[in-house]
């Protein structure tokens, strides 16, 4: 794979024209925070944007902010907050940059309020590989805008866009953390939660069985009136080498969930900072190394609300007998907040978000199995987040995707886009 790295905005428009001349065309990537080979294009260029990462105007009397797409959503924060404003909808990380949200159309744990990522960028710039360059608006009829968002980068290099952000008063987070059974329980508080705080997920316990099967822990969150508008992002150690396989076993990740049911699961108020609440997993550094050298899947998968409480406990069966659980087992509603995008994930339903450690053969059998379950009940997976999603699976889950076609730019390509059309 064949990578530049610009600095300037005048040196894109050859880099894309050279770029997309070969038989596998151009990607442009960022912070590479997808799991899955939706960033990366085998055998083809690549053109890493995270040198474009410049402020271009910000309105801090209305929050609106304009930026070069390779700037993180971490610095953004260091601008936004002590202005008083804060990213509409965030995912796990911040360290992504806003062109990666924008063609991931990244979600949070505000769904049920604020949607998608895409629903608050008000415009953005798209090189093609003809090297025409436009300006595409959030009421734009002509379809780009819908493709582009929760594109994947397939329709062009996204240069900059502009972006409203949200008022707080505080970054601190007052969050309540309560323990849930079973997955009865969790529907239960969902519902309650989603009415009267800005923030909701759970950690589940996907090896537990019977009366206990979806037990977990629920917290829900809101931002607070203290006046502290002061960026305190964490830092943690990093881990030092890959960890032997054998130590992610059926034994292991029983004992990890019932140890973290039982000291993490009581019922407590607290007020915390932003940076721990939203993203916990940005204090370790290199915490991929924990699934040892043949790193992990990661599978999440979103099903229709009518269906979302038996396809849940169906695939936490699955999960459970096979053994191959999870530490970071997360589980959330989405509202009903249309995506923008033609082929944003997020719809209206029940995500569950899963690590397996890589075991060939037994994990991908597994995968096989919530394939069933998720296409069986109408759902969809993500392919921001998914290394192996197969193509039937794709297309099942897509429906826009023909018109989707439509607007592809010919010289943009990635090897997850090869996989699903070849």
């Amino acid at each position: 794979m064949r990578v530049a790295r610009p600095s300037f905005p005048d040196e894109l428009a050859p880099l894309v024209r050279r770029g997309a001349g070969p038989a596998h065309g151009l990607l442009a990537g960022g912070l590479r925070r997808s799991y899955g080979d939706s960033c990366i294009n085998d055998g083809g260029a690549l053109i890493e944007m995270i040198g474009l990462d410049r402020f271009i105007l910000f309105d801090r009397a209305t929050g609106l902010l304009e930026a070069e797409a390779g700037v993180s959503l971490a610095d953004i924060l260091k601008l936004a907050i002590p202005a008083g404003f804060f990213l509409p909808v965030t995912p796990g990380t911040k360290f992504a940059t806003l062109g990666g949200a924008i063609a991931n159309d990244v979600h949070g744990k505000n769904h049920h309020r604020a949607g998608t990522f895409g629903r608050w960028i008000r415009s953005l710039s798209l090189l093609r590989s003809d090297g025409s360059e436009s300006v595409v608006d959030d009421d734009d009829t002509s379809g780009l805008f819908a493709a582009t968002v929760g594109g994947l980068g397939l329709t062009g290099v996204i240069t900059r866009a502009t972006l409203q952000l949200v008022p707080i008063i505080s970054s601190n987070m007052a969050v309540q953390t309560i323990p849930f059974g079973n997955l009865q329980e969790f529907f239960a508080l969902s519902a309650e939660s989603d009415s009267s705080h800005d923030y909701t997920v759970a950690w589940v316990d996907c090896l537990a069985k019977g009366d206990r099967l979806g037990r977990g822990i629920f917290t829900r969150a809101r931002h607070v009136s203290d006046d502290d508008l002061r960026v305190k992002p964490r830092g943690g150690p990093s881990v030092p080498f890959d960890a032997p396989g054998f130590l992610l076993n059926r034994v292991s990740i029983a004992a990890f969930n019932e140890a973290y049911f039982r000291l993490a699961g009581r019922a407590r108020q607290a007020t915390v900072s932003y940076d721990p609440f939203f993203y916990p997993l940005d204090a370790i550094g290199d915490w991929n190394r924990l699934y040892g050298p043949r790193g992990f899947y990661q599978y999440q998968s979103v099903v229709p609300p009518a269906v979302a409480a038996e396809a849940t406990a169906e695939m936490l069966r699955t999960i459970a007998a096979a053994g191959q659980g999870s530490f970071l087992a997360v589980l959330k509603t989405f509202g009903d907040i249309a995506s923008p995008g033609l082929l944003s994930f997020p719809r209206q339903g029940t995500t569950l978000a899963l690590d397996f450690a890589n075991r060939g053969g037994p994990t991908l059998w597994l995968l096989d199995k919530l394939d069933a379950i998720v296409r069986e009940a109408g759902g969809r997976l993500y392919p921001a987040k998914d290394g192996r999603l197969p193509p039937a699976m794709f297309r099942a889950g897509y429906p826009a995707l023909d018109l989707f076609t439509t607007h592809l730019d010919p010289g943009m390509s990635s090897t997850f886009w090869r996989r699903m059309t070849s």
